[in-house]
């Protein structure tokens, strides 16, 4: 018996890898929140399967309900939003399941950043702009941000922001990365990032708070904020420039094995 944590996607049912679909089909139990896993996806469970909805459950009842499955000999398919690798809580569930001995594999999941940076036709990362992409938050009641981690330090190397979980506090966030950016850096907030009711607003750390009060949003909204999100200018990469060598472009100085003579 085993229990596959599943990344679920960012919201669209078709936004999830082939084997967490198998995995899902192929489990008799599955434990999901509902208020972040599409129905749609439930379609794949197999007839009879138990559905328990996690969302109004404790950590303690989530293993529980874990603890049955693995005394009848079910697999179950624990689904979670976006990916597992970021505010998934799946760290202590892998706890608490190692020190019961139960068994559990994990399945990666399209996350969140990556829908809205789709729903904008965005690259994140631009040569000459900025080469990093920061995953970040404020704090909140669920938890804290350490205290080196704050917006303005990750804001003052120009890289490129994801901002989870803060559309609440976005005044305070537009304050805290503007002396940084300045006033006429871009920013975009994606609600429900590829759900059929998708938005997108985009606007400058000087009108962002304006246009967002005109179209206010609750929860499942990411903030992006870099130059990235504005510039035309940059160069192109050198990955399909023709004066670029590298081990699968040929050029003149090939051996008789087909490799460039300094490789």
């Amino acid at each position: 018996m085993t229990i596959h944590f599943i990344g679920a996607g960012p919201g669209a049912p078709d936004l999830i890898t082939l084997r967490g679909r198998d995995l899902i089909a192929a489990c008799p139990v599955c434990l999901h929140a509902g208020s972040l896993i599409p129905s749609a996806l439930l379609v794949h469970c197999p007839p009879g399967a138990r559905l328990v909805d996690t969302a109004p459950l404790s950590l303690d009842e989530i293993i529980t309900e874990c603890v049955r499955a693995d005394a009848a000999g079910l697999d179950v398919a624990r689904l979670h939003s976006g990916d597992l690798s970021v505010w998934s809580a799946m760290g202590e569930q892998l706890r608490r399941l190692d020190s019961l001995g139960i068994a559990f594999t994990v399945t990666p999941g399209v996350p969140s950043f990556a829908a809205a940076a789709a729903a904008l036709a965005q690259e994140l990362t631009l040569p000459g702009v900025t080469q990093s992409l920061v995953l970040t938050r404020t704090s909140g009641r669920a938890s804290a941000m350490p205290e080196r981690e704050t917006l303005a330090r990750f804001a003052a190397t120009g890289a490129t922001l994801a901002i989870h979980l803060s559309i609440h506090v976005l005044d305070k966030v537009v304050a805290e990365l503007t002396p940084l950016y300045g006033p006429d850096c871009p920013i975009a907030i994606v609600h429900r990032a590829s759900w059929p009711d998708e938005r997108v607003v985009r606007g400058t750390l000087a009108t962002i708070v304006r246009l967002f009060e005109a179209t206010p949003m609750e929860r499942t909204a990411l903030i992006l904020v870099g130059p990235v999100l504005g510039a035309t200018a940059f160069r192109a990469s050198a990955l399909y420039d023709p004066d670029h060598q590298r081990r699968f472009r040929p050029d003149h100085g090939l051996s008789d094995h087909g490799l460039s003579r300094d490789q």
